[in-house]
C-alpha cells in the first residue's frame, strides 16, 4: 500500500505521509487527539529519513497499542523530531483495516516540484 504526504514545506509533507499511513488503517477523522508522543529520526538523507520516521512511528502504534491522527514535524540537519498525538486503539469505534508491518524503499521519494514537496513510499500490510 502506498502513503504519500504532498505539502508547501518537506516537513508537512512528512507529516502528511504519517497521516495517510493511519489512513491504511482507520479513518482519521476517529481518532481523537488525546495523548502526545514524541519521536525522533536521524538519516544521511530525506529518503531514509522518511522511511525511518515512518517506521518509527509504526513500531510506536504497535508498542503503545495507539493511533494518531495529529502530527508535528521538524526536520534540520538530517535530524527529525515529530510529535504525534492519538489516543488507544478502540477496536470497536476504529475497526482496524490492516495491521502495517513497515515502510519499505519501494516507490521512495521525497523531492519538490512545482512548488510542492513530496514525501512518499510503499508500507508492507
Amino acid at each position: 500500500m502506498g502513503v504519500r504526504g504532498i505539502a508547501s514545506t518537506k516537513a508537512e509533507a512528512f507529516a502528511q505521509a504519517a497521516l495517510a499511513l493511519t489512513a491504511v488503517i482507520t479513518q482519521p477523522n476517529t481518532i481523537e487527539p488525546l495523548e502526545q508522543i514524541t519521536i525522533t529520526a536521524e538519516a544521511p538523507d530525506d529518503e531514509l529519513l522518511l522511511v525511518d520516521f515512518l517506521n518509527a512511528l509504526i513500531f510506536e502504534m504497535a508498542t503503545r497499542k495507539m493511533l494518531f491522527s495529529r502530527f508535528e514535524v521538524n526536520i534540520a540537519d538530517g535530524r527529525l523530531t515529530a510529535r504525534a498525538w492519538g489516543e488507544h486503539t478502540d477496536v470497536a469505534r476504529h475497526q482496524p483495516a490492516v495491521e502495517v508491518k513497515g515502510a519499505t524503499y519501494t516507490q521512495l521519494h521525497v523531492g519538490k516540484r512545482d512548488g510542492l514537496w513530496t514525501a512518499q513510499c510503499v508500507v508492507d500490510v
